[in-house]
């Protein structure tokens, strides 16, 4: 849009003077007069008389902020509303569907008095999504992100973050001449309508894995070929906790923060952390703001790191790649100084403690450490689970359910014990030490679990399934005890009082009425001869039933007689006569069996 002069404004703002005053329609000559002054059209001259006019702030209305939905059938639709909603944020159920539905149920009015008829009318679509808006009910707003908390860390070393990208570097593995190093992605060569070209570079693909001190901001950059996978991880984790030449930053971290990516929390690299007694913490998806420290690294990386690879030589070898990474590393660390602690990142890592730097294992001890991963056992009726043709008892395992999967790994500290792997609502990894299963010779439990008949009468304590069984239950029986909901399951009460109509709608809804199709009367057709159907022949075991439905008492000498004569199976025009036959059979059968 072209900006306005001096003097147009001068001659806009006359115009908006003498027409502030004026009603609708009265303002046309003032402005047409202002179009052919100005040498513009209608369009722009009302369009930039709104830049240069002052006007009144909207009045708000009486009743802002008021609703006539009630809070209860609020929250009810609410509800209805947030289950509908998918897991890709999709809603199966508009509003105004879930309020028909509750209202049909007759679970929600939803109605307003009108203040000039005094009629009682259903409020509209708007008025309640309106409503559930100013409640704070609006699914809307329930799916927004609930509000973060800055994270602190105590000491260096206290807390690292590690993440996984891939570098500007697409690829390494040179195939021509032109392709001597590593490799800048074009744009025009490699993107999604050429998967050909992507596929042919994928196991040559540059990742670069960042790992960041919390407390200090230091950071370690280390490059891999292939993809992010729980080896690469672990090479990267292992390579920044050793000690290196002319770099201070090293040591096992107390706590590590990644993603929730398979990699990550694969039992390969849980394994080594937990054994180098380091606490995972893998943040619940959708919750990346926990990581937001290793991300914004990794933007630092590209901008101050890798733009700079462009304007060298080739890079030949992964190894010279990350001999340059080590080298502006220790450089940027030392040198630019840190927003939030005011000092270089070095200086404030070099604050650490003795007994804060856990000096890190050998290289080769640190791979031996990657070896088992947790495996998925179902829970017992007993709730015990078999692992490693042991028995482990979880009974003790929070939340514990029989039927459901467990995670299950050794325990390195203890050979009675295993662990089992849990999440808490954090989403942080916890390790629960749990005991093995002793019997003794007869095969029985001798660990003080099993119950010796006719002295021990106990059972264990409800589980979480117990306890949800018993709740639904209640609920559905409108009772407040158990033994409330089992009288009424046993009267056979309708479960939820009968409030739930499943038929009200389709009884009550008014269908459109239809008009009669015409159509054309059937003539028969007139056959001039006809062929008989050919007989059907039954099996043996069908002649058995026909004969039996028709009173025939079969008996095993009967069944040897019937197979005898009928080997191929029976033809069903002759059953009456086979019925006669054995009959006649069975008489004197009885003859000859009573004579004296």
């Amino acid at each position: 849009m072209p900006s306005i002069n001096a003097s147009s404004i001068q001659r806009l703002v006359q115009v908006a003077q003498a027409t502030s005053a004026l009603g609708r329609g009265t303002k046309g000559d003032i402005v047409n007069q202002a179009c052919k002054e100005l040498g513009k059209s209608r369009a722009t001259v009302y369009r930039q008389l709104k830049k240069v006019s002052v006007r009144p702030q909207r009045r708000q209305r009486s009743d802002a902020g008021t609703v006539s939905l009630d809070r209860k059938e609020a929250e009810l639709i609410s509800a209805l509303l947030m289950e509908s909603h998918r897991k890709n944020a999709k809603r199966l159920l508009s509003i105004g569907r879930a309020v028909r539905l509750l209202r049909t149920s007759g679970q929600v009015r939803a109605e307003y008095i009108d203040a000039a008829s005094g009629e009682i009318r259903p409020l509209s679509d708007s008025a309640i999504s309106r409503a559930l808006r100013v409640l704070g009910l609006h699914p809307d707003q329930l799916l927004q992100p609930a509000p973060a908390i800055e994270l602190r860390s105590l000491h260096p070393n206290h807390v690292w973050q590690i993440d996984a990208s891939l570098c500007v570097l697409y690829y390494l593995n040179a195939r021509t001449p032109n392709e001597a190093g590593l490799q800048v992605m074009p744009r025009e060569q490699f993107y999604k309508n050429k998967p050909a070209n992507l596929k042919r570079i994928e196991a040559d693909r540059v990742w670069r894995y960042v790992v960041t001190d919390h407390n200090s901001g230091s950071i370690f950059l280390h490059y891999v070929l292939g993809a992010e996978s729980g080896i690469n991880l672990a090479e990267s984790f292992i390579a920044a906790i050793q000690q290196r030449d002319d770099d201070p930053f090293h040591g096992v971290p107390l706590i590590l923060m990644m993603d929730m990516g398979s990699a990550n929390t694969s039992g390969l690299f849980t394994n080594l952390a937990r054994r180098l007694d380091v606490q995972t913490i893998a943040h619940a998806p959708g919750n990346a703001r926990a990581t937001g420290q290793v991300e914004k690294t990794q933007d630092i990386v590209e901008r101050y790191f890798e733009s700079a690879l462009k304007l060298v030589a080739p890079v030949g070898s992964l190894e010279e790649l990350n001999d340059n990474a080590r080298c502006w590393s220790r450089f940027f660390n030392a040198t630019e100084v840190h927003s939030r602690h005011g000092r270089t990142r070095t200086q404030q890592w070099l604050s650490i403690q003795e007994e804060q730097l856990r000096i890190a294992p050998p290289v080769d001890l640190c791979q031996d450490l990657l070896t088992h991963e947790p495996e998925l056992r179902v829970v017992s009726d007993f709730l015990t689970v078999s692992f490693k043709s042991r028995e482990v008892d979880v009974s003790t395992v929070p939340g514990v359910m029989v039927g459901e999967k467990l995670k299950v790994t050794y325990n390195p500290y203890d050979a009675n014990c295993a662990c089992i792997i849990d999440i808490d609502a954090d989403g942080h990894e916890l390790l629960h030490s749990v005991p093995l299963v002793i019997r003794g010779e007869d095969g029985f439990r001798i660990d003080g679990a099993a119950a010796v008949i006719g002295e021990d009468y106990r059972s264990l304590p409800d589980t979480l399934a117990d306890t949800n069984r018993k709740l639904v239950k209640r609920i559905a029986m409108d009772a407040s005890t158990d033994e409330e909901a089992d009288a009424k399951r046993r009267a056979k009460t309708v479960p939820f009082g009968g409030r739930i109509k499943p038929f009200k709608e389709m009884r009550e809804t008014v269908l459109p009425t239809t008009l009669p199709k015409r159509g054309t009367d059937l003539v028969p057709a007139v056959t001039t001869s006809s062929t008989p159907l050919p007989v059907r022949t039954l099996t043996q075991f069908e002649a058995a039933q026909a004969l039996v439905a028709m009173g025939l008492e079969l008996n095993s000498e009967l069944v040897s007689t019937l197979r005898s004569l009928y080997p191929d199976g029976v033809p069903e025009n002759e059953l009456e006569a086979l019925q006669a036959r054995l009959t006649v059979r069975t008489g004197l059968r009885v003859v000859a069996g009573g004579g004296v």
